[in-house]
């Protein structure tokens, strides 16, 4: 191995570690908290406000409490709640995809949006952003499914979530194999990206999504970083945005309209899966979604675009 190759790997080696550490930072402290609140089964007083939005949904009241764990902890265990409750519920498709479309647009939130606000975005307007965009599509496909009649036959489950960890210290294991998981993907993912940069696929991509990703705010710089949050996940792409950051490589708008768009539409290929073993169909948890999600973008995008500086950063980033 040349010199500058191992200089080359190294830094890369270096720079992934420093950006597992800055994600890691922010992760940590969330998800003890959030462990806590299951612990001493808080969550259930977040289901309490969430039951009469189930109506407007065409969801039971019970649902709320799906959707509150799904807010705060993740999609598995939100679905491990559906589950518990789904026998007496009995919900049809359409209402499943509704509940599903909800929970991959708004899901743990303490996390990411902390995750969010790290690379600068408000945090309390990720968290709002989020739950009034999975709000917006759940109205939207419960209108289209029950006045046209579609997706009634009754939902099957497929998926078997496993029994939970008993003790804390399985927890802690799974947490530790996680994080782990995560460091070693975004070390992956960044030399794929010098890869990339050095074959000039980069630039192929941009090319290709520039269209789009324009029209949604987001330049070149962050462009390949987004595709990067959209189909793996928002930790993956944000952990690179970070190391951008600290490159001073990204304009503080697009770092708001990428992390604001990987919100409500990032890990487009495992999640919506996951989905479908509960009976969820990808006219909502797909296409729904997506459409919903690039439709308020671009409307937000436009209003940004009219604001001056100063009121931009003190109603969309991160006031610290």
């Amino acid at each position: 191995m040349s010199k500058e190759l191992l200089q080359a790997t190294l830094k890369t080696f270096r720079d992934a570690t420093e950006a597992s550490i800055e994600l890691f930072k922010v992760m940590v402290p969330i998800i003890i908290i959030v462990k806590l609140l299951q612990e001493f089964d808080l969550i259930q007083y977040l289901a309490i406000p969430l039951g009469p939005l189930m109506q407007l949904v065409g969801l039971p009241a019970s649902m709320g409490l799906v959707w509150a764990t799904g807010l705060l902890v993740n999609n598995y265990s939100g679905l491990v709640v559906y589950i518990s409750l789904a026998p007496a519920a009995m919900l049809n498709v359409g209402q499943v995809t509704v509940l599903a479309t909800m929970l991959l647009i708004a899901h743990a939130l303490p996390v990411e949006c902390k995750v969010a606000q790290k690379c600068g975005p408000s945090l309390w307007f990720q968290v709002l952003f989020r739950c009034a965009v999975a709000l917006l599509a759940g109205v939207i496909l419960h209108l289209i499914y029950s006045n046209f009649g579609l997706l009634t036959e009754p939902a099957q489950v497929l998926w078997n979530p496993g029994t939970p960890p008993a003790t804390l210290i399985e927890w802690g294991i799974d947490q530790l194999k996680t994080l782990v998981s995560i460091y070693g993907i975004i070390v992956a993912l960044m030399f794929m990206m010098k890869l990339l940069n050095k074959l000039r696929i980069t630039e192929a991509i941009n090319f290709v999504l520039r269209p789009i990703l324009t029209f949604m705010g987001i330049g070149p710089q962050a462009a390949t970083l987004t595709v990067v949050g959209l189909t793996l996940g928002l930790s993956y792409g944000s952990g690179l945005i970070m190391h951008e950051i600290r490159e001073g490589a990204v304009p503080q708008r697009d770092i708001f309209s990428a992390m604001t768009l990987m919100g409500v539409a990032h890990s487009l290929i495992e999640d919506p899966l996951l989905m479908v073993l509960i009976g969820a169909d990808f006219s909502g948890i797909m296409w729904g979604r997506l459409i919903v999600s690039l439709g308020v973008m671009a409307l937000l995008v436009k209003l940004v675009k009219t604001m001056p500086r100063p009121q931009f950063m003190k109603i969309f980033m991160n006031a610290a």
